[in-house]
C-alpha cells in the first residue's frame, strides 16, 4: 500500500497529530516501508498452526507460587515522609 497525501491527512486527523510540511514526504516514505513489511507477514502460511501455538515446549514456565513474609516497604518509605497515616502520604490540600 502506498501512503499518499490524502491518506496522511486522514491519519493526521485521526491521530490528532500535526506533521510539519517539511517532514511529510519523509513520514510518507517511512509509513509505506512499514506497511510493505507488514504485507510480507501476510505471505506466511499459518494454516497449519494452532491458535495457541507457542515456541516453548510445555507452555509458559511459571514461578513457584509461594507466599512472602510481611513487607516493610510501605513503612520504610513512609518513615522518610514528613507526614503519613495508614500507609498513605499526607500532603497539603491544593484544591479548594
Amino acid at each position: 500500500m502506498q501512503i499518499d497525501h490524502t491518506v496522511l491527512a486522514k491519519l493526521e486527523k485521526l491521530s490528532h497529530l500535526r506533521i510539519d510540511a517539511s517532514k511529510k514526504e519523509e513520514v510518507m516514505t517511512q509509513l509505506t516501508g512499514i506497511l510493505s513489511y507488514i504485507e510480507n507477514l501476510n505471505e506466511l502460511d499459518t494454516d497449519a498452526l494452532s491458535p495457541s501455538f507457542s515456541t516453548l515446549d510445555g507452555g509458559t514456565p511459571l514461578r513457584e507460587d509461594t507466599p512472602r513474609g510481611p513487607s516493610t516497604i510501605a513503612s520504610d518509605i513512609l518513615s522518610r515522609a514528613p507526614q503519613g497515616k495508614d500507609d498513605f502520604f499526607i500532603v497539603p490540600a491544593i484544591i479548594d
